[in-house]
């Protein structure tokens, strides 16, 4: 039995809860849920063994675009620009980006004791602080799949967060339709899956490995209508070796595009490896450094 299948990604917890820190955030994510999760989720509808066919777009995804008076590093803006610029030009019809946006205020907050963690707030000193909050991405998330589930649009969702706040939506999508829940929960199986969220979810996968993200990377360079998109240098597993691999190489690879496409190929020098899969570890990173030095001065 073919069931008609969109899902709903809560971008700000699949980025905290998963990829921050990781080397797998320039992510095809209708790649992870369709060619990876999908494929292992056994599910029935009476005697017969359920199959998932993506109802475009297949991929709804809720975000907020950064504030840079927000942002800790200075290209996370243009980074995140770039992947969503990305994530458009490659899968096209089969995702919705959806934004809602950053909220940003001064307001006032019980400060923890320092001396002692158990003291209660209301004996405890009020601080100033700064307030960041992303706003709207849930209302947004939980509206347009209650909404595709009462018109019959889809016959599955499948939902990717951590994050109760959604959890009236799926109650009502189980109240008033047919619709099956499937929720994956963006941990690394450190992260305790909101059990308000699985009781409501007639599948769950409480983790995303690290090999389903790897398998489930974007192309380097994305063309799009007016300028490709490039996977961003700080994105990569070691991005300071990676500059420097950039630096050295100028004398002869003066362009990033023509350095990327030598080492996109296997190199004789470099026991017949690709140095592009070579940057994925600090050594690698180093071999790469080392055997450009050496061909530019020998080649000067």
């Amino acid at each position: 039995m073919k069931l008609k299948t969109r899902v709903y990604i809560d971008g700000y917890n699949l980025y905290y809860g998963r990829l921050k820190g990781t080397p797998f955030k320039w992510l095809n994510v209708h790649a992870l849920v369709f060619n990876q999760i999908l494929p292992s989720v056994l599910l029935r509808e009476g005697e017969h063994q359920c199959t998932f066919e993506a109802h475009e777009p297949a991929i709804n995804y809720f975000t907020a675009v950064i504030s840079e008076k927000a942002a800790r590093d200075k290209d996370s803006v243009s980074s995140q620009a770039t992947y969503h610029s990305a994530l458009r030009n490659h899968l096209k019809n089969n995702i919705e980006i959806i934004n809602g946006y950053y909220s940003i205020a001064k307001t006032e907050a019980w400060q923890v004791d320092p001396i002692d963690e158990d003291t209660w707030p209301k004996n405890c000193n009020k601080v100033k602080i700064w307030k960041i909050e992303e706003k709207k991405s849930d209302v947004n998330l939980s509206l347009q799949a209650y909404h595709d589930s009462i018109t019959g649009q889809i016959d599955h969702a499948v939902f990717i967060t951590n994050d109760t706040d959604i959890a009236p939506s799926l109650s009502m999508i189980k109240q008033n339709t047919d619709v099956k829940i499937g929720l994956i929960i963006p941990s690394d199986k450190t992260r305790n899956p909101n059990k308000e969220l699985v009781d409501l979810a007639d599948w769950k996968r409480t983790y995303i490995t690290d090999a389903e993200l790897q398998s489930s990377q974007l192309p380097r360079v994305i063309q799009g209508k007016r300028k490709a998109n490039s996977k961003p240098i700080s994105w990569y597993p070691y991005p300071m070796e990676l500059q420097k691999i950039i630096e050295a190489a100028k004398p002869v690879k003066p362009k990033i595009g023509m350095l990327f496409k030598w080492m996109e190929a296997p190199c004789e020098y470099l026991n017949g490896e690709k140095p592009i899969e070579l940057i994925n570890t600090e050594q690698g990173c180093k071999q790469v450094l080392d055997y450009i030095n050496v061909y530019v001065k020998q080649n000067k």
